[in-house]
């Protein structure tokens, strides 16, 4: 039981880190990516390669997130310029191009036979009945890691311009900031993430092949990020966790349904996957948690609502106050904040 809960995290663990690839182009750049299958195959088969060919587990996993990282930047380029629908043609066509790829290039992939004997990392230094949990080990300390890093590019001037391309491009390029080069980065960000959670998986079967690449790895990440709240990196982590356990926890009907054989078996867990996002997005439209926001009370002066005994204001507001003009002091009319200009629009 035990090594069965540690297989079932492990598998989280890899899903996480698609979910927080994919959250960082669709969830907060609004670029849509039916094309995950491929960068994950992708990185591991290059992460694979890497560590056959002796230079080592590590060596592989950097391998893997910076030729994803390269491969999206190059996408990016191509296609970041094109509408939603168009975006995702192309991105869909990438993963294509990589499966043929990785099936008829003998000489390099091996073909459908795939490749074997993948170093782990560490593996040496761990004792093989216990290697499992260390596994399990590094893979959530590199959760933890990304997780932390892309927290901070969220809520940085940088995941608020994001947000703000995917909200209206136009308004991001008037204020001064390039979308085009923010899809560009954002893309190349998340096919890095997913080029990691690749190499997690070639490392932890330690045996690739082209049929372990299908398109249900773009169907959970898109139900994992949905599931936590797009744009929510924490939600993601319940999202990424909820869905994978839902589809491991259906593979045990077959014991109370007992005429279901294993082809009615996939397609009711499927159909059951599917069942619980319709309702979660019914009763929980932004999913488990919203992406984060800065509050008024953020962008507003700490003096504000607290204002001096002469009824002038306090911090940057001063210098607005200061720069009246007489005859609308002497008329007693004040400059009008941001704050209240905004509550001003949303009350008419």
């Amino acid at each position: 039981m035990t090594a069965y809960l540690v297989a079932i995290l492990t598998l989280v663990a890899i899903a996480t880190l698609v979910g927080f690839g994919l959250n960082i182009q669709w969830g907060l750049c609004g670029l849509v990516n039916f094309g995950i299958v491929g960068f994950f195959s992708l990185g591991a088969y290059v992460a694979a390669l890497v560590g056959l060919s002796g230079a080592g587990a590590f060596a592989g996993m950097a391998a893997a997130a910076l030729a994803c990282a390269c491969a999206s930047a190059l996408l990016a380029l191509l296609a970041a310029r094109l509408e939603d629908d168009y975006l995702a043609i192309v991105t869909i066509g990438f993963g294509e191009i990589v499966r043929l790829v990785m099936l008829n290039e003998d000489w390099l992939t091996h073909g459908a036979l795939g490749l074997a004997d993948i170093p782990r990392p560490f593996e040496h230094m761990v004792a093989a009945d216990t290697y499992p949990v260390a596994f399990l080990a590094f893979a959530v300390a590199l959760v933890a890691a990304v997780f932390a890093i892309l927290e901070a590019l969220t809520r940085s001037p940088f995941g608020r311009a994001l947000r703000a391309v995917r909200d209206d491009d136009v308004v991001t390029a008037t204020l001064g900031k390039s979308p085009f080069v923010l899809r560009v980065k954002a893309f190349a960000i998340g096919g890095a993430v997913m080029g990691l959670a690749g190499s997690l998986h070639a490392f932890y079967l330690t045996y690739i092949d082209p049929s372990q690449f299908t398109p249900i790895v773009t169907a959970y990440a898109f139900m994992a990020v949905i599931a936590g709240g797009r744009g929510s990196n924490v939600g993601l982590l319940l999202g990424a966790g909820s869905i994978m356990l839902l589809i491991e926890a259906t593979r045990f009907l077959k014991d109370f349904i007992p005429f279901l054989d294993a082809t009615k078996l996939s397609a009711l867990r499927l159909g059951l996957i599917g069942v619980g996002i319709i309702v979660l997005l019914i009763f929980r439209p932004n999913g488990f948690f919203r992406e984060p926001r800065l509050a008024s009370r953020s962008v507003a002066p700490q003096g504000h609502h607290a204002d001096e005994a002469d009824g002038a204001p306090r911090g940057p507001l001063a210098l607005a106050h200061s720069t009246q003009s007489p005859g609308r002091a002497a008329a007693g009319i004040r400059p009008m904040t941001t704050i209240e200009t905004t509550e001003t629009r949303s009350s008419t």
